[in-house]
Parts: structure tokens; sequence; C-alpha cells
């Protein structure tokens, strides 16, 4: 990258990758055996069961321990993922609202979260489609914690996408260990529990945040008026990676500016990547002259376990950020303009 990643497009890059892990998949009859079913099982766990419980994370040689929090009482989902270690970074969902304690960026950000799934299976659900893309088979079952455990397998079938190795609970379908993996199969990502109870009931305390806010910056994200986003035009990417589609397009005012910026977000069923679309700010600081433009960013850097890609297209600045490999957040980035409404791409 020429310039570090100051747009506050990158201030969603934490929630929204730390809440992309696992998924579901559609109903159909299956037989109790078939890998599919058990993804199922696992979707439904994640999404209903209380559970309390403490894993490693693994990524690009790094370990962070972590807790995740889960409670379902009365239809409500609460739920808190809190870094134990490394950042000290902690993560707060009532329903439908996201909180994110950044202590490293002295910063706490309150969006929308608009989708409503649990931290540790919010990729969207497998569709019809996802076969032509994956591969998903079980593999020989073994041991994690003591317990019997179901090994599934779901693995690209190109190099647009990651896959995903899962150990799930044999009793309750609960990942106990997964990993993500590229399309020669190289773990990129790993997450294992060292401890995972599920508790009947779990206390309201258990689900407050540590992190002391005194001095912080509070920053509020939400999507923006209707009138607001017709004035934005139509954004879309011309050409996408074979599967992927446009899945959600809003207006969207991100910390820090007044101007909304284009939010795309397209998936392949799975895989997801989101585009930022934001004008040209000027320049801050007492040298620079009026109506400057910042210098914007260019170039590819590694966000988590997935990429971000910037460029600018038509004088915006184009962000692409997924956790997908890094020549599949540039494909989309370089395809985006601007249209009409007569002009729109076909899906």
């Amino acid at each position: 990258m020429t310039r570090a990643p100051q747009s506050p497009a990158y201030w969603m890059v934490p929630c929204a990758l730390m809440c992309a892990l696992l998924s579901g998949l559609p109903q159909r009859a299956r037989s109790a055996d078939d890998p599919r079913e058990w993804l199922e099982k696992m979707h439904r766990a994640l999404a209903t069961r209380n559970y309390d419980g403490t894993f490693f994370h693994l990524s690009g040689g790094r370990v962070e321990t972590m807790r995740i929090v889960h409670r379902v009482r009365a239809g409500r989902v609460t739920e808190r993922l809190q870094s134990l270690d490394g950042s000290g970074r902690e993560f707060l969902r009532a329903n439908d609202e996201l909180t994110c304690y950044l202590p490293d960026q002295h910063t706490v950000l309150v969006e929308p979260r608009q989708d409503q799934g649990p931290f540790l299976g919010s990729l969207p659900q497998f569709d019809a489609s996802v076969g032509d893309f994956y591969r998903i088979e079980a593999l020989p079952a073994t041991h994690i914690l003591g317990r019997p455990a179901r090994v599934i397998a779901v693995n690209p079938k190109d190099q647009f996408r990651f896959g995903y190795r899962l150990w799930l609970d044999e009793k309750t379908a609960m990942p106990l260990k997964t990993q993500l993996c590229d399309s020669h199969g190289q773990v990129i990502e790993q997450i294992f529990f060292s401890r995972l109870d599920m508790p009947e009931s779990i206390p309201d305390s258990d689900l407050a945040p540590t992190v002391r806010t005194e001095g912080m910056r509070w920053v509020r994200q939400g999507p923006s008026p209707d009138n607001t986003a017709a004035a934005l035009g139509a954004y879309r990417a011309s050409q996408l990676p074979p599967g992927f589609r446009l899945t959600v397009q809003r207006a969207q005012t991100l910390g820090g500016t007044s101007a909304p910026a284009s939010h795309l977000v397209y998936s392949d069923g799975l895989a997801t990547v989101s585009v930022f679309i934001e004008e040209q700010r000027p320049a801050s600081g007492a040298a620079a002259a009026p109506d400057t433009p910042e210098p914007p960013m260019q170039g590819l850097a590694r966000v988590g376990s997935g990429y971000a890609f910037s460029t600018v297209v038509q004088g915006h600045q184009v962000t692409a950020v997924g956790e997908v490999p890094a020549q599949t957040v540039e494909f989309i980035a370089h395809s985006v303009r601007i249209y009409s409404g007569t002009e729109l791409p076909r899906p």
C-alpha cells in the first residue's frame, strides 16, 4: 500500500471479519450422516443454544485468546466476543445493534448489525448454487476436547474463494475447531476451543463489557436516509468472479464523515466481499489547499485472514474487503463503475 489505511471504511473491517466464520445449508431430506445435514445442525446450534467458551485464534503466525458468550432468552439474542490478550477488543451484540470496543484505536464503534447470525456463524447460508463452486464431504471422525467429533470439509473448486474444515461435536453439533484453507488446502486461519460450556442460563454480568471507555471516542455508523442513497448514484461491479452476485446495496454514513458512502455486498452464497465507494475527501491539515483531495489509498493490504484492496475509480475511492483470496478483492474493486439507471449491468 502506498498509504496506511485511514479511510473510515476500514473501521468496519474488524467487526465484519470477527463476525464471519461459519454457516448453514438449505433444508432438504438427507441421511443423518450427510455432511450437509451436520452443517445444518451446526448452524441451528450456534443460533439457538447458550454457550460460553474460550478459544485460540491463529492467523498470520499470531495467536490470540478469545472468549465467546452467547445467550438466547425470551427470543432475544445477546452475545459478547472478547480478546483476552493482544488488542483487548470486545464486541457486544444485542439483537440488531453491534458495539465494537477498540481500545487499540481509542474508539467505540456502534453500528446496526445487518445480519442476525451469531458471531461464530454469520456467513450467508448456503444456497442451491454453492455446490457449483464448493465440494462438501465428510472426513474420518476423531475426538476434540475428549468429545467424539464429526469432521466436514468444504473445498473450493477454483482460486477465487477459500475453503473450510470443521470439527463438530457429535452430541451438540457445536464447532469445536475450524480451519480456513486456501484452494490448495493450506491452513490460513485456525480456531479451536480449549473450553466450551453450554449452561442452561447465563447471567447479565457475563455479557457486560470490561473495557474502560473513559477518554475513548464514540462513533456511530448507520444507514443513510433513502433520499441520500438516491443521490449517490448507481455503483456496480461490471464483472464478477464466477458465482458472485450482488446481495446488498445501501448507503451508509461512516464514522468521521458527513457524506455517505455506498456499500455493496457480493457473495457466492458462502464467501462475501464488501465494497465501499466514497467520494474523495478534501485533504486535512493547515498546509492543505482548499478543495485539495486527500491522497487516495492504493493497493493491497492483509486484513485478518482476508484482504482489502483500494483503488480510485472515476474520482471515487473504492475499497473491497473480504475473507477471500487477494485476486478476488482486486478483481471486484477494479470492475466497479458508475452507471445510470438504464445502463446497469445484468445481475
